[in-house]
């Protein structure tokens, strides 16, 4: 059998359906916790062993992307292959969709698509389980890119719980156009954090779903505000984004992660596409996406997945 050399995946978007800020841990993270969501929007990522150079090199379509150790899908092969005590060079090319700095977790989705490469071109047989200790060393939203679907994050995110229920729907996507800071963000709310070891809207809403209830009014994201403290010029678009996607019908409309992206979640597709061309025509860059469950994901990776020997 001719060993693989070259696999090409698809590296998913995210949002956040709500996000709560608990408080300060005692190792300087923050305490979280959020309901996580695949969606099919997506970068494209390809990964190959090279035969002679035994480098680590990234390269990217987009000129924000840095090609240097700062980048996640960089060191995600740099730390496996320390893991696994490999020496082999990999060459890893990344082509963009999902906008850069919208708190979409392109750069910690580009990480976990080059675990599960790296895991599968090796034949270590790790799989999700097994690379969770390293995704999790990379960075907090990097272990939920190795599950997928509708999730539950806790601790810094890095705890990932599946939801029996997993949410099915349709999204309008508005990319603002301003990238804004994660860093940025936690520092504005770490001058005004309180603990909230008692919110519990997230909690009302996974137990309102499994009854069959509706909860989406509970949601929020507690990190709005400190990204308009830190991006000025998104809090101006905010107000004129969420009024579009609402009128067009959305269940939900938040911020997602730090931003700067906002997204509609609608249950017709329809709607979603009108909300999509209501945005393009008010000048903001917008998509559509649908979402993904657990095994959905599962699938679109695994069938997504195409290799050169």
């Amino acid at each position: 059998m001719v060993a693989l050399t070259s696999l090409r995946v698809r590296s998913f978007a995210k949002v956040n359906l709500g996000l709560e800020v608990l408080g300060l841990r005692a190792d300087g993270y923050h305490e979280l916790r959020t309901l996580f969501q695949t969606v099919d929007l997506h970068d494209d990522v390809l990964v190959r062993l090279p035969r002679r150079s035994r480098d680590v090199v990234v390269r990217c379509d987009h000129p924000l992307v840095p090609a240097d150790d700062t980048n996640l899908a960089y060191r995600a092969a740099v730390a496996l292959r320390r893991y696994a005590r490999v020496s082999a060079g990999v060459a890893i090319e990344i082509t963009k969709r999902i906008p850069v700095g919208g708190g979409l977790g392109g750069g910690s989705s580009n990480a976990a698509a080059v675990l599960m490469a790296l895991d599968r071109l090796w034949k270590l047989g790790l799989g999700p389980a097994g690379l969770h200790s390293l995704a999790r060393r990379l960075g907090a939203d990097v272990p939920f890119f190795l599950v997928g679907g509708t999730a539950l994050g806790l601790g810094r995110g890095d705890e990932v719980y599946p939801l029996h229920r997993q949410v099915k729907g349709h999204l309008a996507i508005a990319n603002p156009g301003c990238p804004v800071s994660t860093a940025a963000v936690f520092r504005r709310i770490d001058a005004r954090l309180t603990p909230r070891e008692n919110s519990n809207s997230i909690f009302l809403f996974v137990s309102r779903d499994l009854e069959g209830r509706d909860g989406w009014s509970l949601l929020a994201n507690d990190l709005e505000e400190a990204a308009f403290e830190a991006a000025p010029t998104l809090k101006a678009g905010a107000g004129r984004i969420r009024g579009l996607l609402l009128r067009e019908g959305a269940r939900l409309v938040a911020l997602s992660g730090s931003g700067s992206s906002y997204f509609g979640l609608f249950e017709d597709p329809a709607r979603a596409r009108r909300a999509v061309s209501a945005l393009r025509e008010a000048g903001v860059e917008a998509c559509r996406a649908r979402t993904l469950s657990v095994d959905q994901y599962r699938r679109a990776w695994s069938v997504g997945a195409a290799s050169l020997r």
